[in-house]
């Protein structure tokens, strides 16, 4: 068995037919290395059997309505959350196809989450998602000289090749990047992050930069070729920190770590600044062979809102691989308040232990405790 398909049965057949057509046609002579999977109870009992969904490749599949609703597929990601590790080693994309122009990114992004908290990991660039007037492959079709239903064929074939072919980067000594952009005095996620960062410094090389102090320019949407033509060259033409030490940081890191306090449900605007100006680097580069992990720390409640952001700005788009648990999610208010945060200490150095055993092959763990 090389691939299992997760596919929640749909209430209405003609919304179906769409992805149906689409898997059959993605999948032809592998039908002997399929599973399937159409219902959560098929799913709590895969889950219930060691090894069924652990340290397999995982296609999720799933036709949503015009309502943006498939009632199957919330039951199945109930029963992954009940499993937090039912799918650790896993790998996994996603082809989500709509009834509608909406819901089918956020419906992806509910599904990623869930089962990366489950321990799964989610290649670079997982989804393929299809609405109803298959506008979102315009560009797609006309770079590759196909109309739409041709250009969502081949964009998901392409995907599913990914993900069969999929081999984790391993590395010795790797490259950690850490970007922030809060203040050391009071910031409850630096407070977390100093906590973890001290369990890896004799495994990782470090490097740590401050975004903020109106030091980011956010993006100004510039015409394509102009922001090619200053990607190709590793540049933005707002320039700035972003240009002289972000770029050159994420060029030569092997893995992403950002550090998001939530004070809003939402990233902060330095990061998103970030985020945004990362697409003129991108025009020159695609970042498959790097991870991004995060530590995401809320005054009261919201932290898996921001994950879901990151993983739709990072993993859906900038194509950063997704490792199983990416985040360190926790609450806390008053400044040094984290450190109270019942076993925050454990929490911390099992997080570090976490970064390090995705790069490494080896059994032995080295992480300082």
């Amino acid at each position: 068995m090389k691939l299992v398909v997760l596919k929640p049965e749909c209430e209405t057949e003609s919304v179906a037919q769409r992805l149906d057509d689409l898997l059959a046609e993605c999948l032809k002579k592998k039908e002997s290395e399929v599973f399937w999977i159409r219902r959560a109870s098929e799913l709590e009992q895969s889950m219930l059997l060691p090894g069924q969904l652990q340290g397999k490749s995982i296609l999720f599949a799933v036709a949503i309505g015009s309502t943006g609703i498939n009632l199957e597929l919330y039951a199945m990601l109930q029963c992954i959350r009940r499993n937090p590790h039912g799918m650790e080693g896993s790998t996994a994309g996603l082809l989500i196809d709509g009834d509608s122009e909406l819901d089918t990114k956020s419906v992806a992004r509910e599904v990623v989450f869930s089962a990366n908290m489950s321990g799964c990991l989610f290649i670079g660039q997982p989804l393929v998602e299809g609405t109803k007037s298959l506008q979102n492959f315009r560009i797609t079709a006309a770079n590759l000289h196909l109309d739409l239903p041709g250009a969502y064929l081949e964009s998901a074939r392409r995907m599913l090749q990914r993900l069969l072919a999929f081999q984790k980067p391993y590395k010795k000594n790797p490259r950690l990047l850490c970007l922030h952009a809060s203040n050391y005095e009071t910031s409850n996620t630096l407070s977390l992050w100093r906590m973890v960062r001290m369990h890896l410094e004799n495994v990782c090389r470090i490097q740590e930069i401050a975004l903020h102090n109106g030091k980011i320019y956010d993006c100004q949407g510039c015409p394509y070729q102009m922001c090619f033509h200053y990607g190709q060259r590793s540049e933005c033409y707002y320039g700035g920190v972003i240009v002289e030490e972000v770029y050159p940081a994420v060029e030569t890191c092997d893995a992403l770590l950002l550090l998001c306090p939530n004070y809003n449900d939402a990233l902060g605007a330095n990061l998103t600044a970030f985020i945004n100006r990362l697409t003129a680097l991108f025009r020159k580069r695609q970042f498959y062979e790097k991870y991004l992990f995060s530590i995401i720390v809320s005054g009261y409640s919201g932290g898996d809102l921001v994950a879901r952001q990151l993983i739709s700005g990072l993993n859906m788009n900038k194509t950063f691989i997704l490792p199983g648990n990416f985040a360190l999610i926790e609450t806390a208010n008053d400044p040094g308040s984290i450190l109270q945060v019942e076993q925050i200490a454990q929490k911390a150095a099992r997080f570090a232990e976490h970064i390090w055993e995705v790069f490494r092959q080896e059994k032995e763990c080295t992480v300082r405790r």
